[in-house]
């Protein structure tokens, strides 16, 4: 007798002719189908956790598929984002309809069968891993395990938030729950557990993990790696935690979500024992985390589950129209009964709906840069930590969902906004979010809450960006207009060392496709740049300031820093140049000081700050070349980071002062000389290069 044999033996696996196993089984076959189909894919969690998934959809989620971006509704996290498949069937039962990117329906659905037959192909609806903005109705990008994790954390933050600024009394506009699917490898992930242990501090009882506990990863058992009772660690956090024996007990579960929706003072981790690749002969093996199932077995596993052996892509008269009559018999009420407490909300407090309305449609307020600092000259100047602190909470007092944190630093990375209550519980109206020092998790959680429209942030330390790189790529990813702040932001950083000086870290930003970086060299171009950040609502930042003071430069006498917004700008200029000094952050005052020293000694020169590639890089050819003309070729850049992308702008005849190694521990004067940040160091090799290109 073979394995599928077995399989069709046992009982339960056969349909009991039930139209609740009629839509599970078809949400197993249709990822059994995709995956074999598509030669690629994850086939074992979708058919372990149909009965989940259905469970949850058809009698828990409150949600509307004709209007699938209702502010209030529930949230469904996949972090499993390898069970794609699993989301794509829920997506395709429940007839969740498509909208573009201002929220227009498109006529079509979310996901067809067609699209379900598409799986893992160029520019289908359904790609390996989910992907917000791709896909109506996928909440975040997910993949890199436990990011879904965290990012579930800010979302269920920004509930709150959004409960205590808006809800009144008689009007409740907020009150969603957030639901995740997490497993073994998620509960791995150390972003996971800094983000639960966050959700446990801040008690988010609209939190609902659902961890699948197959006890199986790609190498082997679980066994072989992780025999932690992840249980009790959760209640260690400060979890609610309840165990379901078997995924397949649908009262079970249910039971389990309704304990969770009974709790009020913490959030929740529903323990699941499931057998991944559920009914088929690689069953609760590894096989079914990532190989492809056989022909025969696919034939011998739908025999086990008593549906029709050769069929494919099969859907059963009345599974959809039952499975989507649940969810939006049950939403559609929901929503519309919220908009109608709206409208009444709009006469009783009209400020408040405005401001509402600007926040969901990500626009900013009247006037919301009116307050900004302008920065008069002094040669002392402030560190652009300072200086943007100050422009931070000159935005936030006309913004109020401008809100965000440190990873324990706020004093340091000057990111308090003043005068407003820290979030916490029983104050979760707070402005002011302490992560502790998680930066890994405060990247994730930062990007839950801008999944909810809040204008998020999360600072650090720049060279702390390699504990937290994973959500900064993501939030490129999905095009978050998340801002992150960091500070120390060089061998400027001086006695603290090489552990804390940054070298890479401007490239790896840099590198990032669709990420701002900007590095500002005073105080009026940290004004600029955060106005630069403001205006896009669809683009991650990422704000690199100095922890020493920087002059602040006389723009009487220098260009206007508004040039930021065009990333580089000439900030100095003579006649006829003959070399140009091209730098960012704290090097652009050593630029103009070399300048200045240049000029007395009669050698013509430009200074050009280029603050963000990103921006530069983005406008015309024109631009570009009136800024950086090719006809110059002496160039010469300073930076005290690594070398790696400055050929793009100073060409094969110029040079740069930049590292080349790690820092050092003393002070920072004395770590500029060594390194050549210098003025005398800088004018000779302008002198260099000029002559050079002379001969």
């Amino acid at each position: 007798m073979t394995d599928a044999d077995t399989a069709t033996a046992d009982p339960a696996l056969h349909e009991d002719g039930s139209s609740q196993r009629l839509q599970i089984d078809t949400i197993r076959t249709l990822a059994m189908d995709a995956v074999v189909k598509a030669k690629s894919g994850h086939i074992g969690t979708p058919m372990a956790l149909a009965p989940v998934g259905h469970t949850l959809w058809t009698r828990f989620l409150r949600t509307d598929p004709a209007r699938p971006d209702w502010p209030n509704r529930d949230r469904f996290v996949l972090s499993v984002g390898h069970a794609s498949m699993l989301l794509y069937a829920l997506l395709y039962l429940a007839g969740v309809e498509e909208i573009d990117a201002e929220g227009n329906k498109t006529g079509a659905p979310a996901i067809s069968l067609d699209d379900i037959k598409q799986f893992r192909q160029l520019s289908s609806k359904t790609p390996g891993h989910p992907e917000y903005r791709h896909t109506t109705g996928v909440e975040t990008t997910t993949g890199p395990l436990g990011q879904g994790c965290g990012n579930s954390v800010g979302m269920a933050i920004a509930e709150r938030w959004l409960a205590a600024r808006y809800n009144q009394d008689g009007f409740t506009l907020f009150d969603h729950d957030i639901y995740v699917l997490c497993g073994d490898g998620d509960m791995m992930e150390g972003v996971a557990s800094e983000a639960a242990s966050l959700a446990g501090h801040l008690k988010l009882s609209n939190l609902c993990w659902i961890y699948d506990s197959n006890s199986v990863t790609i190498e082997g058992g679980t066994s072989i790696t992780f025999d932690e009772d992840v249980g009790k660690r959760f209640q260690g956090y400060g979890w609610q935690v309840i165990h379901v024996d078997d995924a397949n007990d649908t009262e079970a579960v249910a039971a389990a979500i309704d304990t969770f929706k009974g709790t009020g003072d913490r959030p929740t981790l529903i323990v699941v024992r499931s057998i991944i690749g559920y009914g088929s002969s690689i069953a609760g093996t590894s096989k079914a985390h990532g190989e492809a199932m056989t022909a025969d077995d696919v034939r011998g596993t739908k025999k086990a589950y008593g549906w029709p052996e050769d069929a494919q892509f099969l859907v059963p008269d009345g599974v959809k129209e039952a499975f989507s009559a649940a969810v939006a018999d049950r939403g559609r009420p929901l929503r519309e009964t919220w908009e109608a407490t709206l409208g009444r909300y709009r006469l009783a407090h009209s400020d408040l709906a405005t401001e509402l309305d600007r926040l969901l449609e990500d626009r900013l307020p009247d006037g919301w840069d009116a307050d900004i600092p302008t920065f008069e000259a002094d040669e002392k100047g402030l560190a652009t930590r300072d200086s943007a602190g100050k422009v931070l909470n000159a935005i936030a007092a006309k913004v109020p969902w401008l809100i965000g944190g440190s990873a324990d630093l706020a004093p340091s990375t000057k990111t308090d906004i003043k005068g407003k209550p820290s979030f916490e519980p029983g104050s979760y109206d707070g402005s002011n979010f302490h992560f502790g020092v998680r930066e890994h998790g405060m990247g994730a959680v930062v990007n839950g809450m801008a999944l909810s429209h809040l204008r998020s942030y999360g600072s650090t330390f720049l060279v702390f960006l390699d504990y937290m790189r994973p959500p900064v790529r993501l939030s490129a990813i999905m095009e978050l207009a998340t801002a992150w702040i960091y500070t120390h932001d060089s061998i400027g950083v001086g006695e603290d060392g090489p552990t804390h000086q940054p070298i890479e870290q401007l490239a790896i930003l840099r590198a990032t496709p669709g990420l701002d970086m900007l590095r500002p060299c005073d105080a009026n171009e940290a004004a600029w740049a955060w106005r630069g950040i403001m205006q896009e609502g669809n683009r991650p930042a990422a704000l690199v300031l100095s922890r020493q003071a920087l002059p602040t430069l006389d723009r009487t006498r220098y260009a206007s820093a508004e040039g930021v917004l065009k990333g580089g700008y000439v900030l100095a200029d003579s006649d006829v140049p003959a070399v140009i000094l091209i730098a960012t952050g704290s090097e652009v005052a050593l630029a103009v000081q070399a300048h200045e020293q240049l000029k007395a000694e009669g050698v013509s020169s430009r200074v050009v700050s280029l603050p963000s590639w990103y921006r530069f890089e983005l406008q015309d050819e024109a631009y570009r070349d009136s800024v950086l003309p090719p006809a110059i070729k002496p160039r010469l850049a300073i930076e005290m980071a690594g070398e790696i992308g400055w050929d793009r702008y100073v060409g094969s005849h110029g040079d740069t002062i930049t590292m080349s190694t790690f820092g050092a521990s003393a002070p920072i004067a004395k770590l500029q000389d060594k390194f050549g940040f210098t003025v005398d160091k800088v004018v000779a090799k302008a002198k260099q290069l000029i002559a050079e290109a002379k001969s």
